[in-house]
């Protein structure tokens, strides 16, 4: 079951290298590390470049950041969680052994709040940053409903032309937020990496309209295909929607937005930082870089009803919504929520290429972040692998509970 969840990711490839030149293009100011030369797209780095890159994003692209405040919420040491890795070919000796063999470089096991496992590699360690990939997509649809509770958007079942009107006249009249937010649209759009005229390696090199947002002058172009909230169809340019949304509605960027409602309150240890496109704009579906006991903080967060300071920052049932099924995807195992990969038994996680998640189940209280540096931007074995490392965890858990 597992590890179908997982190729869910497979068709974001040609987004990045997308985003990625584009960004290189318009980064004549971005200072790229001389052991890092720089490449066309991310995904033609060489394992080297890719341990030294993805926890330096910063160095190499332009970024925004989301500022953490002074008070940090401590995440104190627990018992250390004792946990046997069985994979379904074999059963690894040892944590270390497991993270050498699949790239791992951060692994983090939260449960009740306090740490049971903190393990690191490939020269990286808890004070730096790692890039998210697409993990970064539950976080700006977190942001969507903040700006609910706030009142900058007053409903996702608003048409989201209300809010973006250059959409007007095209094939998201009549779309709602929340058909967009669930990937639901209806609008026509193919993410085949393998084709070179397909939306999602076009929507970064059609030059925009002048004036126009490269997001919605792209978006705005494409014919529909469905009935809006009949068929899903996964559309990393939606999430780049409702990036431009958010800012838009609030009048901030994301990193601002961002840190006054969670990286401030909540107590983040660290700033983050989010890759900005040629326009200083946050792409929504990707690229937010975090240290690992910050992402392990956000899962917390969603686990503790997304409140702040004692106050909560998302509308009463969002996080309910958020992170159940409201959309089925062509995997019968796996749903999908707002941003959020929905699974049967109440878990939902966050993920990203290369090997990144945010694991979070309620029935355990407990959080698993996981940051890699695959030797593929997704593979069914290290997926599979991945899998076993989490049920591994899980029935450590479970047998401590028994």
């Amino acid at each position: 079951m597992v590890s179908a969840r997982f190729r869910r990711s497979f068709p974001r490839i040609a987004l990045y290298a997308a985003i990625l030149s584009a960004v290189l293009a318009g980064a004549c100011t971005a200072q790229t590390p001389p052991s890092l030369p720089a490449p066309a797209s991310v995904l033609f780095w060489s394992q080297a470049q890719r341990e030294k890159g993805f926890p330096a994003m910063e160095a190499q692209f332009p970024t925004h950041v989301v500022r953490h405040g002074d008070k940090v919420r401590t995440l104190a040491q627990g018992e250390p969680l004792r946990f046997q890795i069985k994979l379904s070919d074999s059963t690894m000796p040892s944590l270390a052994d497991y993270m050498t063999a699949h790239k791992t470089a951060g692994l983090f096991v939260l449960q009740h709040g306090v740490i049971r496992t903190e393990a690191y590699g490939l020269g990286f360690g808890g004070e730096g940053r790692w890039t998210s990939f697409s993990v970064a997509k539950s976080f700006t649809s977190t942001l969507v409903g903040a700006a609910v509770r706030d009142g900058y958007i007053r409903s996702v079942d608003a048409p989201i032309t209300d809010y973006l009107p250059e959409l007007k006249g095209s094939g998201y009249d009549g779309v709602s937020i929340r058909q967009v937010l669930t990937m639901t649209s209806g609008v026509r759009w193919n993410e085949d990496y393998t084709d070179p005229h397909s939306d999602v390696a076009q929507m970064f090199v059609v030059p925009p309209d002048p004036g126009v947002d490269r997001t919605l002058s792209y978006m705005r172009r494409l014919p529909r295909a469905y009935p809006p909230g009949t068929h899903w169809d996964y559309k990393t340019g939606e999430t780049n929607l409702i990036g431009v949304l958010v800012a838009r509605a609030t009048h901030m960027s994301l990193a601002d937005y961002l840190s006054e409602k969670i990286w401030v309150p909540f107590g983040m240890e660290r700033d983050a930082v989010w890759m900005v496109d040629e326009r200083g704009q946050e792409q929504g579906g990707c690229c937010i870089s975090v240290t690992v006991r910050d992402y392990a903080r956000m899962g917390l967060f969603m686990l503790q009803g997304a409140r702040a300071n004692g106050a909560p920052v998302l509308p009463d049932g969002w996080l309910a919504s958020a992170t159940h099924q409201q959309a089925a995807t062509p995997d019968p195992t796996v749903g999908y929520g707002f941003q959020w990969w929905t699974h049967p038994d109440g878990s939902y996680d966050a993920r990203g290429i290369f090997g990144q998640m945010i694991y979070v189940d309620p029935a355990r209280d407990a959080v698993v972040v996981i940051v890699s540096a695959w030797p593929h931007a997704t593979d069914k074995a290290e997926s599979v692998a991945r899998a076993g490392l989490i049920s591994s965890i899980l029935a450590g858990l479970d047998h401590e509970a028994h």
